[in-house]
């Protein structure tokens, strides 16, 4: 299939989880793909594996929350390719504390790379996106931002990554209608995923595991909040990020898709 054929993707925490995921999926239905992630090895070792199916490849080191390193990976990306038809603002941070364990510190650590890092994202990446002559009105550009269920729900003891989330989710409504009103041909919505089996999810079991109750016990009690039966996989929510990523999508803007097994509709 080529869903995104000949597109150019560029895609934020990529090295591991719904981030690798969605480059190899976009890789698959066409897509030359710009990773990044903090992590450069874990980003190289992507690429490799998106070369092997037939697409180019560039792997950048990127902390998604500094300015200066969003203008060197998108001054990287154009250099490379030449456009830029595809963004996937997936990185992020997730540690949970107790509120009055949360110093402002903490608050900032998170929304640093959740939020404002999102929003550096979008700005750059329409920056890039609208330079791009001639794109007819039914294959905009698109920027795909990654939120989650705990950025519609709340959650005890999540204060600042349920704000971060919740503030992606608005941000992407408000420069989608920016974007749209001003004819930039760029259309931007937001994926909410379920608890899902990324390293992330892994590392948090380990953290709030007790001598009470186990990992596998916190595991069992996450799936149980979704009425499927299971946790997300990271190619569900990669999935998701194609449909928006592809013209399937053309009439898609400033949406939120869910991809929660049920978690937010009881």
């Amino acid at each position: 299939m080529a869903r995104v054929s000949d597109k150019i993707a560029f895609v934020t925490g990529a090295a591991a989880g719904i981030g690798r995921a969605a480059c190899l999926a976009l890789a698959r239905e066409g897509a030359d793909i710009v990773a990044t992630d903090i992590d450069l090895k874990g980003a190289e070792t992507v690429a490799s594996e998106i070369r092997a199916l037939g697409r180019r490849a560039l792997a950048v080191k990127h902390d998604a929350g500094a300015e200066a390193e969003w203008r060197s990976a998108i001054t990287a990306a154009l250099e490379e390719f030449g456009r830029l038809d595809i963004l996937v603002n997936n990185a992020g941070v997730g540690p949970s504390k107790p509120l009055l364990e949360t110093s402002l510190e903490d608050f900032h650590a998170v929304t640093r790379i959740n939020l404002d890092g999102v929003f550096l994202g979008i700005r750059m990446g329409v920056e890039a996106m609208r330079a791009t002559p001639e794109r007819p009105r039914t294959q905009a550009a698109s920027i795909v931002n990654l939120s989650s269920i705990l950025g519609l729900v709340g959650m005890a003891e999540t204060a600042a990554y349920s704000a971060s989330k919740g503030g992606v989710r608005l941000l992407t409504k408000s420069t989608a209608l920016e974007c749209a009103e001003k004819g930039y041909q760029v259309r931007i919505n937001s994926v909410h995923p379920g608890f899902t089996w990324t390293p992330m999810v892994q590392a948090a079991v380990k953290r709030m595991a007790t001598p009470e109750a186990d990992a596998d016990a916190i595991k069992q009690a996450l799936t149980s909040l979704h009425p499927l039966g299971r946790m997300g996989e990271a190619d569900d929510i990669a999935a998701a990020i194609v449909f928006l990523a592809s013209n399937e999508s053309a009439f898609v803007t400033g949406a939120e898709i869910v991809v929660d097994g049920g978690y937010t509709a009881r």
